[in-house]
């Protein structure tokens, strides 16, 4: 089943470096994809929204999944990694969750094929939020409202583990990005866009090679690369050492709304996006590893200015994320 939200799929290609700019690459799909998992339900992602803001399926019921994929910052947290359970900072930023649903695998290292599993990940790690999902299953059956609306979801299965997994995924794949300046610049409105962004994507998809990686509508080609940062963290490899260029690889991040989601990379060891450029001119840490798309290149003030721009018209200018009532 697929939910209608905007317009119609295309094939999203890659754009090479120095290849000419090819808007329709980045047209926006129509449908969210709901092939192969839970069919979509208004009730069913509706149950998966109250359980991503509830801070019971927390061990300390003080943390929820939005303290690290907060709507206001992108789904992301504004601060270099996000702080855990233990009141300890994690080892990595928070993915977003924006466009998850044309997202895989999942995760920075692509330990989790699919958002089912994901979703288990953070609730159950000591680090992250220190639940247990037996015990959440447990409390959300001494929750008449939970009961009830997975009695109703769910006329088969009720709560459990599984439900209440496939409950979050689901509403996970409903957060889309809203309709951003490039996109109506892509649909064919000239003035939704200033010529420094219209220049700046041309830098993004020429000499500055960016659309190597970030590609299709949702700016990611979802692979894995080494984009040289100086760490301690194999990344990719540790789950996959089949292939030595899995060193110190992370996945492709998106890049829409991306100014809401400062600190980037990884690590969050970049504060702006100024030193995002930054480090991609400087070709990065040199490795082994290293991915052959990062190579030295030189723009002027002018041309990040037109970069950082073109950026700027990737976030959409109102996401409205209301938060859910929760059950007592």
């Amino acid at each position: 089943m697929r939910l209608l939200i905007a317009a119609s799929l295309f094939a999203l290609a890659a754009i090479q470096p120095g290849a000419a700019a090819d808007l329709s690459a980045y047209k926006r799909p129509l449908t969210v994809p709901f092939e192969g998992v839970t069919a979509y339900s208004p009730q069913l992602a509706t149950l998966g929204k109250m359980l991503f803001f509830d801070p019971r399926l927390s061990g300390n019921k003080n943390m929820t999944c939005a303290s690290c994929h907060n709507p206001s910052f992108g789904f992301e947290t504004p601060v270099k990694t996000p702080i855990g359970a233990a009141n300890t900072a994690l080892g990595r930023q928070a993915p977003t969750v924006l466009n998850v649903a044309w997202v895989s695998p999942f995760f920075w290292d692509g330990r989790a094929p699919n958002l089912e599993q994901q979703a288990a990940g953070p609730i159950t790690a000591a680090a992250e939020m220190n639940g247990k999902l037996d015990d959440a299953v447990s409390e959300m059956h001494d929750i008449p409202d939970y009961k009830k609306w997975f009695g109703e979801v769910f006329p088969d299965k009720g709560i459990s583990k599984e439900t209440l997994l496939t409950a979050i995924a689901t509403y996970e794949r409903t957060v889309v990005s809203n309709w951003s300046p490039f996109d109506r610049w892509v649909d064919g409105d000239e003035k939704a866009v200033s010529d420094s962004a219209k220049r700046g994507f041309e830098l993004f998809t020429g000499t500055a090679g960016c659309s190597a990686c970030h590609s299709g509508w949702n700016f990611t080609d979802n692979k894995f690369h080494d984009i040289g940062l100086p760490s301690d963290d194999i990344g990719r490899y540790k789950i996959d050492p089949s292939s030595p260029g899995n060193k110190y690889a992370f996945k492709t991040p998106g890049l829409r709304n991306t100014l809401y989601r400062g600190p980037y990379m990884h690590d969050g060891s970049l504060k702006s996006m100024d030193e995002v450029i930054t480090h991609y001119e400087s070709g990065g840490v040199s490795r082994p590893s290293l991915d052959p798309a990062m190579s030295p290149f030189l723009l002027t003030e002018e041309e990040s200015k037109d970069l950082v721009a073109f950026l700027g018209t990737l976030t959409a200018e109102k996401q409205d994320i209301p938060l859910p009532t929760l059950p007592n």
